[in-house]
C-alpha cells in the first residue's frame, strides 16, 4: 500500500482540486484507492460524493484508532457506481475516509510524538488498498504532521504565483527540518503546478521560477486551469466522468500525474 500526503502550507492553492484529479485518475484505472480527508473542512468528502449519514469521520478513528478496523467504516465514493455503469467489466474502489470538525482537535502544534502516529495506526489495519491519498489541510500543525508520519512521501501543491511559490519553498524546508527532528526517511515525491494559464505572462515566469528552484522535483505534467472545475466538483463528479475536451485533456494529464507519483513513491 503506497501512502501520499497532498499537501500545501499556503491555502487557496488547489490542493484538494489535486487530490480529487489523482482520485479520478486511480478509479479510470482500475487501482484501489483510499482517500483520507484530514482537512477539518471536509471538501475531499463533498467531491467524491461520500454520504455522511451513518459515516464515522476519519477524526472518530484517529480518538480511538485500534477500536475499529478503517476498512469498515469507510464510505464509498458515489463515482464508484457511475465508473460501474460506464465499464461494468472493471473492478474499481474508490472509498473515503470522510473528514469533519472532529479532526480539528488534533490539528494543534503541541501534539506529542506519540499522538502523531494515530493515522500510521489507522491505515495499519486496512488490507483493501493500493493507494491512500492523505487530503491535508493547508497548515503545519497536528494534522499535517501527522499524515506526514503516516506516508511514504509527500507531494507538494503550487500554484504559478509569488505567494505561493515562496510558500512551496517554505513547506520543502518545513519537511526537512520534520524529517530530520523525527528521523523519517521521509521526502517529497515532487512539487506539482496547478492551475496553469498558458496565455499568463506572470504565470509563465512563476513556472520558469519552479523549474528553477525544484529542477527535476518539479512534477510533469503542469495542471493547467480547468474552467469547469468549480461546476465538476459542486456535482461531486470525476474529472474522468465530465464531457468536454477540457476535461479529458485535464483528465489524461492527471493519468500523467498519477504515474510520476507512483514511480517515485516506487522508489522510496
Amino acid at each position: 500500500m503506497q501512502v501520499v500526503s497532498i499537501s500545501s502550507l499556503k491555502g487557496g492553492v488547489g490542493k484538494t482540486s489535486v487530490t480529487l484529479g489523482l482520485a479520478s485518475a486511480a478509479m479510470s484505472q482500475g487501482i484501489s484507492t483510499l482517500v483520507v480527508d484530514l482537512d477539518p473542512h471536509a471538501d475531499a468528502s463533498t467531491g467524491l460524493g461520500a454520504n455522511p449519514v451513518g459515516a464515522t469521520p476519519i477524526g472518530e478513528l484517529l480518538r480511538r484508532p485500534r477500536k475499529q478496523a478503517i476498512d469498515d467504516v469507510v464510505t464509498p465514493s458515489s463515482w464508484t457506481a457511475r465508473q460501474q455503469r460506464r465499464h461494468p467489466n472493471q473492478a474499481s474502489r474508490l472509498d473515503v475516509a470522510q473528514g469533519s470538525a472532529l479532526t480539528g482537535y488534533y490539528d494543534r502544534p503541541d501534539l506529542r510524538a506519540r499522538d502523531l502516529k494515530r493515522l500510521s495506526t489507522v491505515l495499519s489495519s486496512s488490507r483493501n488498498y493500493e493507494l491512500v491519498l492523505v487530503d491535508c489541510p493547508p497548515s503545519l500543525s497536528g494534522l499535517t504532521r501527522m499524515a506526514w508520519s503516516a506516508s511514504h512521501g509527500v507531494l507538494l501543491v503550487a500554484e504559478p504565483s509569488l505567494f505561493s511559490v515562496a510558500g512551496t519553498e517554505r513547506s520543502m524546508r518545513a519537511l526537512e527540518l520534520f524529517r530530520d527532528e523525527f528521523s523519517v526517511p521521509l521526502d517529497t515525491v515532487g512539487v506539482v503546478a496547478n492551475r496553469y494559464r498558458e496565455n499568463s505572462t506572470e504565470h509563465a515566469f512563476r513556472l520558469s521560477e519552479l523549474r528553477t528552484m525544484f529542477g527535476d522535483k518539479l512534477l510533469s505534467p503542469v495542471i493547467n486551469e480547468l474552467p469547469q472545475w468549480q461546476q465538476i466538483q459542486g456535482a461531486a463528479h470525476a474529472v474522468h466522468h465530465w464531457p468536454g475536451k477540457d476535461a479529458a485533456k485535464a483528465a489524461a494529464n492527471y493519468e500523467a500525474l498519477l504515474r510520476s507519483v507512483r514511480a517515485g513513491l516506487s522508489t522510496r
